[in-house]
């Protein structure tokens, strides 16, 4: 079994959440100090960008120290920050790295975006300015349709992780549009050329549809619904045609005819046309690879669009996570209970019902079990971002902070 039977205790509806902020901050900080000792800032940790490398670390400390129950704290987390930076940028420059250069999780883009937050919040100006240009120039790397040649419209490596890193910079350092319009809009319209072009060729059930590595993935960390969730920022782009808007809202309507009676979807199109169907106690309840990771596509349907149906299949994902969410793979945001419990942090602020709060602390609570100590396997990176402790602290910060919380790079409200 992936998972841990839950048998922890639900919310009693009247009841009030309270979250101790002392005891979590601590917990916060002394994890911070183990990642600091064991992942330490150097060439041989920045393999892996953001998503395993030092980068992710970057990014951490940056986010913490963004954080108001860190406010006194915020300058010694933002040296920490530049430290990672500072290392993690040498290595995306040198001859070491093998990281795709344009890539948002994996590669230079990421590196880059993440250097610019930094290095603003520390006054360096000059040198977030020159790390923006370098963002901005990426984009002419990836507008070309077949860019890459195993899939140029994922999150990891394709356009869907540049339009993040766009979102990342304008949101921050807005009025200024650090990545222009016109080259959104130039990535946007390449990605719905990709989509179109492999329907038509695939002859795909879907109005859009994408293949990596020849798999038509779905979930978040490869597949249509976080391509979809990127385009949907970007009203600006699908409402000056409204044959976009419509293929954009039908392909959601799409994920969520496919969405099974648990609130999961398949990793990819191959399990759902009964190819490579699993067996329910073996289907993947992750945030890469089913509900937990989709239900941030349907929260930003929901919020354009305010059909309820979006709402309610969020809720769905949110009922699946209660139940099989307790993974065994780790602490981690990707594939582990942190990236669950940031389900329920989604529908907190979705909702504003309490019920969803205690789940988040809930699974935070779990995590310091000596069940979940004893029980849970090690990740082959257990300090990086994605798949080990970073995550797992940007989860808990946004526990003491839930108003705000975002999954990183993944917020639907901006």
């Amino acid at each position: 079994m992936r998972y841990f039977i839950n048998k922890l205790g639900d919310f009693v509806p009247g009841s009030r959440v309270q979250v101790d902020l002392d005891c979590w901050r601590k917990i916060v900080l002394s994890t911070t100090q183990i990642i600091n000792e064991k992942m330490p800032p150097t060439f041989d940790n920045c393999d892996g960008g953001l998503y395993v490398g030092c980068a992710g670390i970057a990014y951490m400390y940056y986010y913490l120290a963004s954080n108001p129950c860190f406010a006194e704290h915020r300058q010694e987390l933002l040296i920490k920050a530049r430290n990672y930076t500072d290392v993690a940028l040498s290595y995306a420059t040198s001859k070491r790295s093998r990281d795709v250069p344009s890539a948002f999780l994996l590669g230079n883009g990421g590196v880059f975006a993440v250097g610019s937050l930094v290095y603003s919040d520390i006054g360096e100006k000059a040198s977030s300015e020159e790390l923006n240009k370098k963002y901005l120039a990426l984009s002419s790397v990836c507008q070309p349709v077949h860019s890459l040649s195993h899939g140029s419209d994922e999150l990891f490596v394709g356009r869907a992780g540049y339009l993040c890193g766009a979102l990342l910079l304008n949101r921050r350092f807005q009025p200024v549009q650090v990545v222009t319009e016109e080259a959104v809009h130039n990535i946007c319209k390449s990605i719905v050329h990709s989509g179109r072009e492999y329907v038509k060729k695939k002859h795909s059930p879907a109005p859009l549809m994408f293949a990596y590595y020849d798999t038509e993935y779905l979930g978040a960390a490869h597949g249509l619904s976080s391509i979809l969730q990127m385009l949907l920022y970007f009203p600006s782009f699908y409402k000056s045609d409204p044959n976009i808007e419509q293929e954009l809202r039908a392909s959601v309507d799409f994920m969520l005819s496919i969405m099974q009676p648990n609130g999961n979807i398949a990793p990819a199109m191959d399990e759902v046309t009964g190819h490579h169907k699993r067996s329910e106690s073996d289907e993947l309840v992750h945030w890469c690879h089913g509900g937990p990771g989709i239900v941030y596509l349907f929260a930003k349907a929901f919020l354009v669009w305010k059909d309820p149906k979006y709402l309610q299949a969020c809720l769905l994902c949110g009922e699946l996570t209660w139940q099989k969410g307790l993974l065994k793979k780790g602490p981690g945001i990707c594939h582990g209970i942190a990236g669950s419990g940031y389900v329920f942090l989604l529908l907190y602020r979705l909702t504003s019902d309490e019920k969803h709060l205690h789940r988040a602390l809930k699974f935070a609570e779990f995590m310091q079990s000596q069940e979940f100590q004893q029980g849970a396997k090690t990740p082959d990176s257990p300090y990086s971002l994605y798949e080990g402790l970073a995550g797992t602290v940007c989860f808990l910060a946004d526990l003491l902070h839930p108003q705000k919380a975002e999954f990183p790079f993944f917020d639907v409200y901006q």
